[in-house]
C-alpha cells in the first residue's frame, strides 16, 4: 500500500509545482520534492517506490495538460490507476515499515492508523488536489466540451479540490448519507446556472462530466484505500 500511496503523492507534488512554482526555478523545485520523496520512502523501507513514483511523474508531466492548453486524453490516468492497483495487489499494508514505521505515532482519533496508510492518505490527499484538476481537464478537453463553458461555471478549481477531498474523507469514513447531501447539494448550487444554459447544452455537459469525472477519481483513490487495509 505504501507504494501506492508515495506514487500518488510524488505525481501530486510535481503538480503542484507545475501549477504554483516559478517557471525558472521549477526545476530545483522538481529535485527537492523528488529528495523528499526518496527520503521517506527509504525511511519506510521502500525506497524503490521513490524512483518509480519519480517516473510515474515524469511521464505524467510530460503527457497531461497543464493550466493552459494541451490535450492527452485519460490514458496517462489510467496508467497512475494501473501502478498504484498493482502496488496494492504486490504489498497491502506491512508488518514491518522501516524506521519511519517505529517513529510513526499509531494512535489516532479514527483509531490504530499505521505509517503505510498514513503515507497513502497523505498521497491520495495530495493528488486530489491539483491532479484531479488535471484529470477534470483532460476529460473535458477529450469530450470536446465547447471552449466558453469553463468559463461559465467559474470557481471549479478551488471548489473541485475541496469536492474530491470531502467524497474522499467521507467515503473512507462511511458518513455515506452526509456524502449524499454533499453531492446533493452541489448540484442544487449549480441549478442556476445551468437551467439558464442555451440550447447546445454546454453548461450541463460540463458540469456533468466534470462532476462525474472528480468523484470518480475521489471513490478510485477511497477504493484502493479499503482494498489496501481489507488484504
Amino acid at each position: 500500500m505504501i507504494g501506492a500511496g508515495i506514487v500518488l503523492l510524488g505525481v501530486g507534488l510535481a503538480d503542484l509545482i507545475r501549477l504554483h512554482a516559478p517557471a525558472r526555478g521549477r526545476a530545483a523545485f522538481f529535485v527537492v520534492a523528488a529528495l523528499a520523496v526518496l527520503i521517506v520512502a527509504s525511511g519506510a523501507d521502500a525506497g524503490v517506490w521513490a524512483f518509480v513514483a519519480a517516473g510515474t511523474a515524469a511521464m505524467w508531466i510530460l503527457a497531461t495538460p497543464g493550466s493552459a492548453g494541451g490535450r492527452a486524453g485519460l490514458w496517462p490516468l489510467v496508467a497512475v490507476g494501473l501502478v498504484t492497483l498493482g502496488a496494492v495487489a504486490f504489498q497491502g499494508v506491512r508488518e514491518a515499515q522501516g524506521p519511519l514505521g517505529e517513529l510513526w505515532p499509531v494512535a489516532s482519533p479514527l483509531g490504530a492508523v499505521s505509517l503505510d496508510v498514513g503515507v497513502f492518505v497523505l498521497g491520495a490527499l495530495v493528488f486530489l488536489t491539483e491532479s484531479g484538476n488535471v484529470v477534470v481537464r483532460a476529460a473535458l478537453r477529450g469530450g470536446e466540451v465547447a471552449p466558453d463553458a469553463p468559463t461559465a461555471l467559474k470557481g471549479g478549481r478551488l471548489i473541485g479540490p475541496l469536492e474530491r477531498v470531502l467524497v474522499f474523507a467521507l467515503t473512507v469514513t462511511g458518513a455515506f448519507t452526509l456524502l449524499a447531501a454533499v453531492l446533493a447539494a452541489k448540484g442544487i448550487v449549480r441549478f442556476p446556472e445551468i437551467s439558464r444554459d442555451t440550447d447546445l447544452g454546454t453548461r450541463a455537459e460540463y458540469f456533468l462530466i466534470g462532476s462525474l469525472v472528480s468523484w470518480v477519481t475521489a471513490l478510485g483513490a477511497a477504493f484502493l484505500l479499503w482494498w489496501g487495509t481489507a488484504a
